[in-house]
Order: structure tokens, then sequence, then C-alpha cells
């Protein structure tokens, strides 16, 4: 590590004035990705601002037919929420599986989404849910938040307050998880919103995406034969030492299938 000024802080407003003071500031939510890279000196913040003391960005709230996480709600509290798994079912059960213990204790739904990693698994659910992002600035809608690797439509002091969740009339997750990491190599999250049917991809691609033509088919008829015979074109997807971009056009169409079955 390096010499950097740490601050724990109890408000937005007090988290934005800092930010804000300073060249090379960065927000710490629950640090799975940030304190890795400044280990390993691919980030270097000259100041650390740690959204673990606002009260107000963590908590779980049903309002109307919509569920309202805090941004600093961890994966495991939205797991074991008896809200969300008689509300959002998927959205549980997506959480359980992101990692491993000690990530669903630490991480955060607002690090996990604002960091935008092309294998992590709460994009799915906040696109395929068509979410609704509260930040300290407006709201953004979850169709024009994702930009790209690790590329988020936020602004650099623009922090996420809370994620609202349409509750779906009904929703599936499906993944393959890599067997050390557990991030998505390829996961599907397929959800019935009254907008219509979403289909969103995450692990494949530079970030999480959805699939249009498999949206339509299951409009037209929801089983995993309508689906079947739908490819992926692996020239814009990722290839890395666990998948290839064949491979993970592959997976995309079963992971699909599997969510639809499962519904």
């Amino acid at each position: 590590m390096y010499e950097f000024q740490y601050h724990k802080i109890e408000s937005v407003d007090d988290a934005a004035r800092l930010f804000n003071a300073s060249e090379e500031a960065r927000y710490l939510a629950g640090g799975m990705t940030l304190l890795p890279t400044m280990k390993q000196r691919l980030a270097s913040p000259d100041v650390l601002i740690d959204l673990g003391g606002i009260a107000s960005l963590s908590g779980i709230e049903k309002h109307d037919n919509t569920i309202v996480i805090g941004a600093m709600t961890t994966h495991a509290e939205v797991a074991a929420s008896a809200l969300v798994q008689r509300s959002i079912p998927a959205l549980s059960e997506l959480a359980s599986v992101i990692g491993d213990p000690q990530v669903r204790n630490k991480g955060t739904l607002g690090g996990s989404i604002a960091n935008s990693d092309p294998a992590a698994d709460y994009p799915a659910a906040v696109l395929g849910l068509n979410a609704q992002i509260q930040t300290n600035k407006r709201v953004l809608s979850a169709d024009e938040f994702f930009i790209d690797m690790f590329e988020t439509a936020l602004e650099e002091d623009e922090l996420v307050i809370n994620v609202s969740f349409p509750v779906p009339a009904a929703a599936a997750y499906k993944k393959f998880p890599n067997p050390a990491s557990g991030y998505a190599i390829v996961g599907v999250f397929i959800a019935n919103t009254t907008e219509g049917i979403r289909v969103a991809i995450t692990g494949a691609g530079g970030c999480v995406f959805r699939s249009i033509d498999m949206e339509k088919a299951l409009s037209n008829e929801f089983t995993s034969e309508s689906i079947k015979d739908i490819k992926t074109d692996a020239d814009a997807l990722n290839e890395d030492i666990h998948a290839s971009a064949e491979y993970r056009a592959h997976l995309i169409g079963v992971m699909a299938q599997r969510a639809v079955e499962s519904l």
C-alpha cells in the first residue's frame, strides 16, 4: 500500500464534498474491487471516502409494487431478506450465488453496479427487471446505466443512493459460474415485467446486455423450444482463459433455456 487519507463519513453531502475537494479521491463501498486494485498499484487514490457510515444508504423496503434496496446493502442481506424472497425470489437467489461468503458479507449492490464488471451478477437483475437507479443527482434507467466494461453513466462524483426493482410476474436467473471466483462466465436473467419479457445477459460481453431476439421469441411463445435455435454472435463476446467467445455464445442459449424451464 501507499499513503492516502481515509475518511469514514456520515452523509452523502459530506462524501461529495470530500470527493470534489481532491484530485484523486475514490468512494469505498464494499471494497471488493477497489482494495485489491490498490494493493496491486493499479489504483492510487489520495483520498479514500468510506461510505459505510451513511445509514441512509442501507436497507430494503417495499413501496407499492417496487422493492427499493439501498446502495450499501450487502449481497448477504439481499439474499436473506424475507421481503425480497417473497417479492422477487430470483433476485434473492442471484444474490446468494455471488462470489463466496466473504464477498457476500462485504460486497454491496451499489458498488457492484457502479463497477460494471462484465462478469458481475447484479447488473443482470438490474437490466432484466428494468430497475431504476437513484443517485445523488438524478434517476437513471437500467437501459442507460451500463455503457461498457467498467463504465457506467455515472459522473465522477456521482453516488448511487438506491435501486428500485419493479416486482415482475415471474423471473429467473441461471448462470455458469467460474468454479474458483463464482463470477459468471455467462449468466442469464429472464423476467416477465409489466413492459413485457426482458432477457439480460452478463459475463459474456463488455458489460451486461439484452437479447432482443430472445425477448421477441419468448413474447410469442414462452417455452425453451422457442429460443433453442437463437444464436448470439460470438464476434462481440469476451474471450479469456476461462472460455472462448464461441463457448460463451453457446452458454447463453443453454442458460437462457434453463431459466425459462425453471419458470
